[in-house]
């Protein structure tokens, strides 16, 4: 737990220790040092107000890893009026929640100054924890500032969200990596010009970083090490590359990064792109998501958005899922690839979808009434005497396999559930259901 009880410094006041990674020397001093999360920096933005006009107010911010929480907590312990104090979820308790509330109620009655609470994922308190927050905050006791790399509507109790400011971070986008970057080839508290970074090298790091600044500059910094290293003046691509040797892949398989990555191979899937579902399949494997996980969702997937378009996909779907269960990994991930590959170019119909939704509905609904009395068990005795069974008529005794009678209840007589579409296999099936139809309701 770290506390600021002194008048924070003014930006650019601040001690800077050399030794101090990259990342940490560069952390803006002031929000018009932030790069990126123009959204949520303007003049009369939640965030201004907090810094600038002292207004009590509790947040929560949500965003990928190096987007700026950290960051912007830092940023208002140094201009904010207010003490400052600071947890980690990783090692903190509800005894330290409570001693820092305590304090901050002995800093508000005997000083007249608020506190500023920020605690580091959040996500990571548990329900309880979460729920000793829920009266300083409610009485402005403290200012909670909260950061989150997961969904806050997932991990952040409902008592606790409805009495914050959830504030949504984005990566930053390329011209912002960008900027972080030059910014630190050249500040004095960054690598003040000792080397230069070339083009490909940069447009390298931009790629990895993926829209993470932290990221952006612990792979500068390696780089640049290995560029004084060999005395060197510039960092150049083959030694950012020796240096950095592979981006590390986001992905929580705890979190809604974990729901969003198998959402968008769902949905690639779907719109039939291929490539972009087999890249959506490779994020999951590298991440080491539980490849049983994928199998479920790609066999919902056959059903859902394939069916009848072409019958052999939900085959192929859960020979992948057994296949899986037989061989495991890394191996298995051809059989998952096969069934992405099967399943992306295979022709598309919702047409069984919409069929059980309506006929879920209709249930639901109270649309139904009693089976036929043709369609009733009889194999019980005394059946027959109530009439069970009575005008059944066995279609394999008719020439066509087929004879017209009722099945549906009265109340969903013609009924049509099931409406092919004309792709694929689904074009010749459309056909034979229409003749179906046709003699089955031809005495209606």
């Amino acid at each position: 737990m770290t506390s600021l009880f002194d008048e924070p410094a003014e930006p650019g006041g601040e001690a800077v220790d050399p030794g101090a990674p990259l990342a940490v020397r560069m952390r803006p001093r002031s929000l018009d040092e932030v790069v990126g999360q123009a959204h949520l920096l303007g003049p009369r933005s939640p965030l201004r107000r907090l810094v600038e006009a002292d207004e009590p107010m509790s947040l929560v911010l949500y965003g990928p890893p190096g987007t700026g929480k950290t960051t912007l907590a830092h940023v208002i312990s140094l201009a904010t009026r207010r003490q400052f104090v600071q947890l980690s979820a990783l090692d903190a308790g509800v005894k330290e929640v409570r001693a820092v509330i305590s304090g901050a109620k002995r800093e508000l009655t005997y000083a007249g100054r608020r506190t500023v609470l920020f605690i580091d994922e959040v996500h990571r308190f548990s329900k309880t924890q979460q729920d000793s927050l829920l009266s300083a905050v409610e009485d402005r006791i403290v200012s909670l500032v909260a950061a989150t790399t997961e969904n806050p509507f997932f991990s952040v109790v409902s008592p606790l969200l409805s009495r914050s400011l959830v504030l949504a971070l984005q990566p930053l986008s390329d011209d912002d990596v960008r900027a972080v970057l030059r910014r630190a080839l050249t500040d004095e508290r960054g690598l003040a010009g000792a080397v230069t970074l070339g083009a490909e090298a940069e447009e390298h790091l931009v790629r990895v970083a993926s829209g993470d600044a932290r990221k952006a500059l612990t792979a500068l910094e390696s780089g640049a090490g290995a560029a004084v290293a060999a005395g060197a003046a510039e960092i150049d691509l083959p030694t950012l590359e020796t240096a950095v040797a592979q981006a590390a892949v986001r992905y929580d398989r705890q979190g809604d990064m974990h729901y969003d990555v198998a959402s968008a191979l769902i949905k690639s899937i779907r719109g039939s792109d291929v490539d972009a579902a087999l890249h959506y399949l490779a994020r999951m494997v590298v991440a080491g998501e539980d490849p049983r996980f994928i199998a479920r969702r790609l066999v919902i997937s056959a059903s859902e958005d394939i069916g009848m378009a072409d019958p052999t996909a939900l085959q192929t779907a859960v020979a992948a899922a057994e296949a899986v269960a037989l061989i495991g990994m890394p191996e298995g991930h051809f059989p998952l690839a096969h069934a992405v590959v099967h399943l992306a170019t295979a022709p598309k119909s919702n047409a069984v979808t919409v069929a059980i939704g309506e006929s879920v509905a209709d249930v639901r609904a109270g649309l139904g009434g009693p089976v036929p009395a043709g369609l009733r068990d009889a194999h019980y005795a005394g059946a027959k005497k109530l009439g069970h069974g009575r005008t059944y008529v066995y279609p394999h005794d008719a020439p066509e396999g087929i004879v017209p009678q009722q099945y549906p209840p009265d109340a969903l007589v013609g009924r049509d559930y099931y409406r092919p579409t004309s792709r694929g296999a689904e074009a010749g099936i459309g056909a034979r259901l229409g003749k179906l139809r046709a003699i089955l309701r031809r005495t209606r």
